[in-house]
């Protein structure tokens, strides 16, 4: 009997939550990084053999395609 009166507020705490949760408005996204069209600012990163290398000087070469890889292995 006890657990009936339990069950009876817990469902309806439950459910307010749930309304209150999809009520709420999702924040707004930050905006960060570079716009499309907006030069890159100069950076240096190591290269595969371990080598200071920077944007400045890849780009001296020509246009340069930045790549990112994801992997879960590294």
């Amino acid at each position: 009997m006890t657990s009936m009166r339990i069950a009876g507020p817990l469902a309806a705490c439950m459910l307010l939550l749930a309304l209150a949760a999809t009520a709420a408005e999702p924040a707004s996204p930050e905006k960060t990084g570079v716009a499309v069209g907006q030069q890159a600012p100069d950076f240096t990163l190591k290269d595969q053999n371990d080598r200071d290398i920077s944007l400045s000087a890849l780009l001296k070469k020509g246009p340069v395609a930045l790549v990112f890889f994801r992997s879960a292995d590294w």
